[in-house]
């Protein structure tokens, strides 16, 4: 589990946005340690960047010193952009990968701590913790708003394993629709439009690549059928040593698939 520690935060804006990566970027627990404006968290800006989160108020910890805002966790990391007298600080892009599975761990805590948006972290607030990090940023500007910083952290930690929304795998052309296309678009384009036989040989060197490598799927096959139609072409796979489908074959294969995995739920 990941549990970030904002130090006198001076933001509603900057609490609320830190809330909402937490859910976005989570599971991560919010604490806050030195709550200098009472108001910051009913604050009509925070509850505008916080949103999405429900009863945003409650999801934040209010404590008043490090001892209590680590209590319970494993190993903290604070960060900093200001280098410190002999106080070596990672670079959180290496330092991120080793730490990840402490993050994904229920039975850990891995405290992660920022300073405020004014000042950042005072040198008590940094030493406690067992290392210090620093998120590298452009010469020309060194520092990351708050909840900039809180969100690159998080979603740098973040596996992905489970997530809103999955995409879909699009479709491909299997291998005999692939054929056909390829010999269809090789007889028209080739054989009839190409007006030398040097210009039929690149043509067909061009088709053999694209169909044979491109990830094709239905659509871009219909549309190139619409094309070689519209050129005078009717020709069928069986022109090609090629079976013709079924016309409800895609139906009775999705229905097979169904009952294959209506079988192995029931397994």
């Amino acid at each position: 589990m990941k549990r970030i520690i904002l130090c006198r935060p001076a933001g509603p804006r900057n609490v609320g946005a830190v809330l909402r990566a937490a859910l976005n970027f989570g599971p991560a627990e919010v604490v806050i340690k030195g709550l200098g404006r009472p108001s910051l968290l009913v604050h009509p800006d925070f509850e505008l960047m916080s949103h999405g989160g429900e009863d945003a108020r409650s999801a934040i910890k209010v404590v008043e010193t490090m001892e209590e805002a680590l209590e319970g966790c494993h190993h903290a990391v604070a960060f900093t952009a200001r280098a410190r007298k002999k106080e070596r600080r990672v670079n959180w892009r290496e330092r991120a990968p080793e730490l990840a599975p402490m993050g994904d761990d229920g039975e850990q805590r891995l405290a992660l701590i920022f300073g405020s948006e004014e000042s950042g972290l005072t040198r008590e607030e940094a030493a406690v913790a067992q290392e210090l990090a620093h998120l590298r940023t452009a010469p020309a500007h060194t520092s990351l708003n708050l909840a900039q910083a809180v969100t690159v952290v998080l979603h740098s930690l973040f596996t992905g394993d489970e997530v809103h929304q999955r995409e879909p795998l699009p479709k491909r052309l299997d291998q005999r629709e692939r054929t056909f296309l390829k010999e269809r678009m090789t007889q028209v384009l080739a054989g009839e439009v190409a007006f030398t036989e040097s210009a039929a040989r690149d043509i067909t060197g061009a088709i053999e690549r694209m169909v044979t490598r491109a990830p094709l799927e239905p659509r871009d096959a219909r549309a190139w059928h619409i094309i070689l139609r519209s050129l005078g072409s009717q020709a069928t796979p069986n022109e090609f040593g090629l079976k013709e489908q079924p016309r409800d074959a895609r139906r009775r294969d999705a229905l097979a698939r169904n009952e294959e995995r209506r079988g192995g739920e029931g397994d």
